[in-house]
């Protein structure tokens, strides 16, 4: 006899975490795929059709109505459950050496933008350059980049004292670290003579520059002044990008001073200008700090949290400090242009890039060892470094068999997980919380 026809329903299953089926649907019926995203449904024709879907308290629900003869019963049938957060979410894309990054904004799009503006601007008279376009400062945004500078202190302080209890392990031949009591057994090194070694890694201790990675650039003492010359890159100090960028919005550094403006300058060409004459105003004052300056902990005087409470509270604390140092430099980057090497991590704060020709990029002779500047973006300024994702903290190590069950996040973020913090909603996707680990390779060889 003949197996029976069946209904293949395809449900988007975004954000659901449990699902409970008609009556005479059971497990064996249903199949889940982890990156696609959906669970199908056989249905035998001898079982009702889906009629209401039903949605209350995160449970989707599926309800059947009586019989209806159909006429085709391979026909499919497809229901979509619409939700902004999705459930499992891949990693950005891996972009090679060997390949440029691509621009935020296609070169069609700001050719376009760049027309209508001409237009629009055709015969109207022309108004002056709002800040800091004409030199000055956007006082708005001068509370802002002091909390970035304190988040980003914060974080580093914290992430010292968490490296005490929670084990991070980095790789002596790779830039792979692991997050955990034993580093992951999966043969993705890329190092030294990682063939001999069958591409496993061999694990260290990490740092906090490891979990945190110091991206550097050069301090502007005027940020509209002459580019840096190629010359000049060994007599002008370079300091973390996010640093610059918090002292370009506003922020007083006595070790890095800067140019501050007081009357907006005076434009006598398409790229030139002049400083305004300042000397009718009175002498400035120095200002005091908005907010005070924090300060990095010597390694020596890093103290580990005695109880499991401070632990915990020291985890929320850094959690938080990473997500404000992120949300605020988005902020400032929209005002004060950062710009990025499209073949390379150079980062230069500033509306122009520098001229130093230091790029050893892919076919960096070409360029001469220019850098093809270009719009940068948060991750390139503040780049989070993926690890990945411990189902339990305590509990078994990873298995190498089982690796596409696992799920990824960054490494502060699973940092924090681990030392007790809530999972953020925005990386949840990434880590797949909701995708169960088989117990062994049987029953991992069984899903479909």
């Amino acid at each position: 006899m003949s197996a029976s026809p069946s209904i293949r329903c395809w449900v988007d299953c975004n954000s659901i975490n449990h699902l409970s089926l008609p009556p005479g649907i059971g497990p064996s019926m249903l199949s889940y795929h982890s990156r696609a995203d959906f669970v199908k449904l056989n249905l035998c024709p001898g079982l009702s059709s889906l009629s209401s879907l039903e949605r209350s308290s995160g449970e989707l629900k599926l309800q059947s109505k009586p019989i209806v003869p159909l006429r085709n019963f391979h026909q499919p049938c497809a229901l979509v459950v619409r939700c902004d957060h999705p459930q499992n979410e891949d990693l950005p894309r891996y972009y090679s050496k060997k390949e440029k990054k691509p621009f935020p904004v296609p070169i069609v799009e700001l050719r376009r933008a760049a027309r209508e503006r001409f237009k629009k601007s055709r015969g109207q008279p022309k108004k002056p350059a709002p800040p800091p376009k004409n030199g000055l400062i956007v006082k708005s945004l001068v509370p802002l980049a002091y909390d970035v500078l304190n988040a980003r202190v914060t974080l580093i302080n914290n992430l010292k004292k968490l490296l005490k209890v929670v084990k991070v392990h980095a790789c002596g031949f790779c830039n792979e670290i692991h997050v955990g009591s034993v580093g992951h057994p999966f043969k993705s090194c890329r190092g030294h003579r990682a063939s001999i070694r069958n591409g496993l890694h061999q694990w260290t201790y990490a740092t906090v520059d490891d979990v945190v990675l110091p991206v550097d650039a050069y301090h502007l003492y005027d940020r509209l002044g002459k580019r840096i010359r190629h010359d000049e890159r060994f007599s002008i100090p370079r300091i973390p990008a996010v640093v610059e960028l918090s002292i370009q919005a506003g922020v007083d550094v006595p070790e890095y001073p800067t140019k501050r403006r007081r009357k907006p300058i005076i434009w006598i060409g398409k790229s030139e200008f002049v400083d305004a004459d300042e000397s009718e105003l009175p002498d400035p004052v120095p200002e005091v700090p908005l907010k005070p300056l924090l300060t990095e902990i010597p390694d020596p005087e890093v103290v580990a949290p005695c109880d499991e409470d401070e632990i915990i509270r020291l985890a929320v604390e850094t959690l938080e400090a990473w997500e404000q140092m992120r949300r605020g430099a988005k902020k400032l980057m929209r005002m004060y242009p950062v710009r990025v090497c499209g073949y390379c991590p150079e980062v230069h704060v500033g509306p122009s890039g520098h001229k130093a020709q230091n790029c050893g990029a892919h076919k960096h002779q070409q360029r001469n060892g220019q850098h093809g500047w270009q719009a940068a973006v948060l991750d390139d300024l503040i780049p989070p470094r993926y690890v990945w994702h411990l189902p339990e903290a305590k509990g078994p190590p990873l298995r190498r068999e089982l690796r596409s069950f696992y799920g990824q996040a960054p490494a502060v973020v699973e940092i924090c997980v681990q030392a007790g913090a809530a999972v953020p909603d925005q990386y949840k996707p990434t880590m797949r919380l909701d995708i169960g680990i088989p117990t062994s390779l049987r029953e991992a060889e069984m899903v479909v």
